[in-house]
């Protein structure tokens, strides 16, 4: 596997560059609130939209199945979108997803339950998932993609953390505000009608998105490309899938080490200290929060880390905390839930690798190919990986109460084998330089 740089001349960071930087990881997040909002109010959508005689287990089994579906409709969504933005340009796909995202998140705030419709409710909730699917399918590995091409080469790893720390910002604001509905409102109120707001107030997010990236740009790479007439030749895909056969193994698997880290630790550990400890929601949102703040911090510092000293050492020492901390959070909350905050903020941290992980998927794969590349290998594996991880373990949690924790510890070994992968790989492009 050749990983080929970003091909920016060497300097320091500009005014343009922060801005661009600055308006990517904004938009980003308010894009990825529209998205995530969803598993805040998994519980109370679970009883409006499926039979009121289903049990619970299989209840929040189904409501995990529509989240998941999301997932699954990435792939179509980012292969569509990334291959476009290999032949006609980053930003255009950029601020279409945009778009994508904003009319589904805002319809599912007006949907009828099940109460009113019968099975067309869940039905009808699981096609507009599809689309939100499809929508940041195309968004993150484009704002990947297109900051690491704006930025010099040895800052990549700051732009795309900082940009991975905007996405993750996008959870945050999605835990204030299902904090602020829960803290605002009664369980009756939620039920009744509390739970349309978070979904309106996306849409109307994923409009102000799409206005503050008129102020984009092209990336100079991408214009390079067009200049040279360098880009690609054929169908993009089939150039990945030829010629890259490494490069996307390399990738699924990061991906994988993200979905288990994100998915799990941040999206599904709310709903599971209310089930695991019934603690009300309102706490283990503002749990929720401090996790998520402590997590854009880290993706941040990953970002810097690794423009430092390299994938190698940062996966190395990363996973080697992310485990540690894990199992440690998991373990302790469950024995003395006053612990809480403090090891939640703890857990969250560390899971601020993933802010490492777009910088070796963009610069595995070549410029005329990159978007195609990053967006198949990561979609695919986060359809596979982070769309079936809620309901595998939510069926293991039937037997085993420390599931969540044993599922990321085990990903966080492979994090660890990636960075000595890695090491070896750099090792090896040195000497043969």
């Amino acid at each position: 596997m050749a990983i080929s740089s970003t091909p920016q001349a060497a300097r320091p960071l500009n005014r343009q560059d922060m801005k661009t930087l600055a308006l990517a990881a904004l938009g980003g997040a308010l894009e990825f609130y529209d998205f995530i909002i969803f598993v805040f109010f998994t519980v109370v959508i679970g009883k409006l939209f499926f039979p009121p005689d289903m049990p619970d287990w299989l209840r929040q089994f189904q409501t995990f199945g529509i989240f998941a579906a999301g997932y699954l409709a990435r792939p179509l969504g980012g292969i569509i979108m990334a291959h476009f933005g290999d032949l006609l340009g980053r930003k255009k796909m950029f601020t279409l997803s945009i778009i994508l995202m904003a009319l589904p998140t805002f319809a599912m705030g007006l949907l009828p339950t099940y109460a009113t419709i019968g099975i067309a409710a869940p039905l009808a909730l699981l096609a507009l998932r599809i689309l939100q699917g499809a929508a940041i399918g195309g968004e993150v590995p484009g704002a990947w993609v297109f900051v690491a091409e704006h930025v010099p080469r040895q800052h990549t790893g700051y732009a795309c953390g900082t940009l991975t720390a905007g996405l993750t910002a996008g959870i945050l604001l999605g835990s204030i505000v299902a904090t602020l509905i829960n803290t605002s409102y009664s369980p009756a109120e939620i039920e009744a009608w509390a739970w349309r707001i978070p979904f309106i107030v996306g849409g109307v997010f994923g409009f102000i998105a799409m206005y503050l990236r008129r102020w984009l740009h092209e990336t100079p790479v991408f214009k390079e490309l067009q200049e040279k007439k360098a880009l690609a030749a054929e169908f993009p895909l089939k150039t990945v899938l030829r010629d890259h056969k490494s490069a996307v193994v390399l990738s699924m698997l990061l991906t994988w080490l993200l979905s288990a880290a994100i998915v799990v630790v941040i999206l599904m550990t709310p709903t599971y200290l209310q089930k695991q400890l019934g603690l009300a929601p309102a706490v283990t949102l503002q749990a929720n929060s401090l996790a998520t703040i402590a997590l854009t911090l880290g993706c941040i510092l990953a970002g810097r880390l690794i423009d430092k000293i390299g994938g190698g050492w940062t996966f190395i020492l990363g996973s080697s905390l992310l485990g540690t901390v894990i199992y440690y959070f998991y373990s302790t909350v469950l024995q003395d839930p006053s612990t809480l905050y403090g090891a939640y903020a703890l857990a969250g941290f560390s899971v601020g690798l993933v802010g490492a992980v777009p910088y070796v998927m963009v610069n595995a794969f070549p410029a005329t190919v990159r978007f195609t590349g990053l967006s198949f290998s990561y979609n695919v594996a986060y359809a596979i990986f982070g769309g079936l991880t809620p309901m595998m373990v939510s069926l293991w949690l039937k037997t085993e109460k420390f599931a969540p924790a044993y599922y990321v510890c085990s990903l966080s070994v492979l994090g660890f084998l990636i960075g000595v992968y890695l090491l070896i790989h750099d090792k090896k492009a040195a000497a043969s330089a």
